[in-house]
């Protein structure tokens, strides 16, 4: 099954850009290649750019203690494990304090860093970081794979609370819908909303299913329209065959 989200707003798109790029530089670091450790650096530098808004730490800090409020209404209720419910608002308490204890703005001590900006300012250009433009980062590169990841690993850390929190509220916006099955008729599908809101939704389609879901929405109608994969056509082609799918409306 291919699972597609679709945010309905700004901060959940931050949210879910932050998690692709964080679970992509820790692919990256993981690996010993000069190529996938540059891929790392270049990606960290994508999430400091994601990650400069100047309200996403209070937003993250404030949904999490809605969400614990949320939780601790639940105490002493026979039908939720104490063990759990205890797990969970640890976990929620450990990163909210992880983000109080990040000072200044997000990802400042990387923007401190002269020769690492340097690199930024020079992979934002086609071929920029050539061994001739920048030829310490050459020699980096040829360090072994060992201090490279070490180095990676500590500019990566500071960040972890940032990542924790985004996958502690992603994880549990995902969990606060249940799929439904819907057929679309010659690829077209509309539900009327009635006004409800969500903040994202989730349409699973099969792995073998040759159609791609492209989602619109407002609170009155969501509109879904399937499209077949592309091959060498110019523009996208609507599915012209019923296509069955799951479809989560996910709202904290």
């Amino acid at each position: 099954m291919i699972t597609y989200e679709y945010p309905f707003n700004e901060r959940i798109r931050t949210l879910l850009r932050l998690e692709d790029l964080f679970e992509k530089t820790a692919y990256f670091v993981r690996a010993d290649g000069r190529q996938e450790h540059h891929a790392a650096l270049v990606t960290l530098f994508e999430i400091l750019e994601v990650a400069g808004r100047a309200d996403l730490k209070m937003d993250l800090i404030q949904e999490l203690e809605r969400q614990r409020q949320t939780l601790l209404a639940f105490r002493n209720n026979p039908d939720i494990s104490e063990e759990a419910l205890s797990g969970a608002l640890y976990e929620i308490e450990q990163s909210s304090a992880a983000l109080l204890a990040m000072t200044g703005k997000i990802g400042q001590y990387l923007r401190d860093n002269d020769w690492l900006m340097g690199i930024k300012s020079r992979a934002a250009i086609p071929g920029g970081v050539c061994e001739f433009d920048l030829p310490s980062y050459h020699w980096w590169l040829h360090r072994s794979p060992e201090v490279r990841r070490e180095a990676l690993e500590g500019w990566c850390k500071p960040m972890f609370a940032l990542r924790d929190a985004s996958d502690i509220v992603l994880r549990l916006l995902r969990s606060s819908g249940r799929p439904k099955r819907y057929t679309a008729a010659h690829g077209q599908f509309q539900l009327n909303l009635g006004g409800t809101s969500a903040q994202m939704v989730r349409v699973v389609v099969g792995v073998d299913e040759a159609a791609i879901p492209e989602v619109s929405a407002n609170k009155y109608f969501l509109n879904i329209r399937f499209t077949k994969p592309p091959a060498g056509e110019i523009k996208a082609r609507g599915c012209e065959r019923d296509v069955d799918f799951d479809l989560t409306f996910c709202n904290l």
